[in-house]
């Protein structure tokens, strides 16, 4: 089972990969709120069907405990996906790719101060790894501080906060309603502030229907969904390098559809990244059945 969810979660890197050029599409209309509260909105409706048919021998969950939690994950995930939309404003998507990524490096320390839970060496090095990785990869070496990087860098924070609350509680979850549910809340406040912040008109242009359409139903629907899934069965910190390849299918979606070049350094990047999540695999499937 957990060799399947790291599949999964490898599945869940590509799709979050391709993600990132509807977000630059939102960006480049300069609009974030209403971008991101229709996407979830619509990615609640998506999963409303697969939820009717879900599987009948999953556990029994307790309903406070599991709105307790979707709610408290909707929250984290609305402040973490609203910082990153909005502080692509502010600075390069280069930038806005490696501090992202930077979640990989929050979620040991986060569960260390939480939950006291303290991450052994093998898992600090991979975890180091793939920062590394991530930053020759995004900046090609060449880091210059622009005002939205804080703004990522918050949004990594709570990125990496959502990663440790999944990963504590999802096996209390029923892993789509729990998503719909969470889906639901970051939508509303995303959707009810933009309403106050930005045109709704906006959202009509053609290039934004399609950004949204495949946000809603991809990145999100099924991104975060089989989020869930997968880290019922692996730890965060291991999750979390597993999905920071979604740098590396960022760029490869670039080269492929929008004919960016890779230099040197930056291949070099995704060589470290993918050497990280072997590591973090190896060390794991040498103790643990499949």
């Amino acid at each position: 089972m957990r060799l399947k969810a790291d599949l999964v979660l490898f599945f869940v890197a590509i799709i979050w990969g391709t993600g990132f050029i509807a977000q630059n599409v939102a960006a480049s209309y300069g609009i974030a709120y209403l971008f991101n509260g229709v996407c979830f909105l619509l990615a609640c409706l998506f999963l409303v069907p697969f939820y009717a048919f879900k599987r009948q021998n999953e556990p029994k969950i307790d309903p406070k405990s599991q709105w307790k939690w979707m709610v408290a994950a909707g929250i984290i995930l609305f402040a973490a996906t609203i910082f990153q939309q909005v502080g692509l404003f502010y600075t390069q998507v280069a930038n806005a790719g490696f501090l992202t990524s930077l979640y990989t490096v929050f979620i040991p320390f986060l569960l260390w101060v939480g939950y006291r839970d303290v991450p052994k060496k093998i898992d600090v090095i991979a975890v180091m790894m793939a920062a590394l990785g991530a930053f020759l990869l995004s900046t090609s070496g060449k880091f210059q501080l622009l005002p939205g990087d804080g703004l990522e860098i918050l949004g990594a924070v709570f990125a990496g906060l959502h990663f440790v609350i999944i990963g504590k509680y999802a096996t209390r979850f029923e892993p789509v309603s729990f998503a719909a549910g969470q889906f639901l809340i970051a939508g509303l406040l995303s959707f009810l502030l933009g309403l106050f912040l930005e045109q709704p008109d906006q959202l009509l242009a053609l290039p934004m229907i399609g950004a949204v359409i495949y946000r809603a139903i991809m990145p999100i629907g099924l991104g975060f969904t089989l989020q869930v899934w997968g880290q019922r069965h692996t730890s965060p910190i291991d999750a979390g390098i597993i999905l920071s390849l979604e740098s590396v299918f960022a760029f490869l979606f670039a080269w492929m559809l929008l004919h960016q070049q890779l230099a040197f350094i930056q291949i070099l990047g995704c060589c470290i990244i993918l050497a990280a999540v072997l590591i973090s695999q190896i060390k794991d499937l040498q103790k643990q059945p499949l």
